[in-house]
C-alpha cells in the first residue's frame, strides 16, 4: 500500500496526536500507510472536502462518516 495523499497535510496527525505517538503511530499505520479508504476523515475529505472535515473526527469513526457527508 502506498502512504495517504493527505498525511503530511492532515491536522489530526501533525497537531492532535503528539501527545499520544503510540496511538498516532498504530492510526498511521492501519490508515494513512494502509488503506488510507477506509478512514473516516479520508472519506469525508474526498466527498465533500478537507475543510469540512470536523477536528473530533478519528479515522476509526466510520459511523459518522455519513451523516457528516449529509449535513
Amino acid at each position: 500500500m502506498s502512504e495517504c495523499k493527505m498525511l503530511e497535510a492532515c491536522p489530526f496527525f501533525n497537531d492532535r496526536m503528539a501527545d499520544k505517538p503510540g496511538m498516532a503511530q498504530l492510526y498511521k499505520k492501519n490508515y494513512c500507510m494502509g488503506d488510507s479508504t477506509q478512514c473516516a476523515r479520508y472519506m469525508v475529505a474526498e466527498a465533500i472536502g478537507p475543510e469540512n472535515v470536523p477536528a473530533d473526527l478519528y479515522p476509526n469513526m466510520i459511523q459518522r462518516v455519513g451523516a457528516i457527508i449529509s449535513g
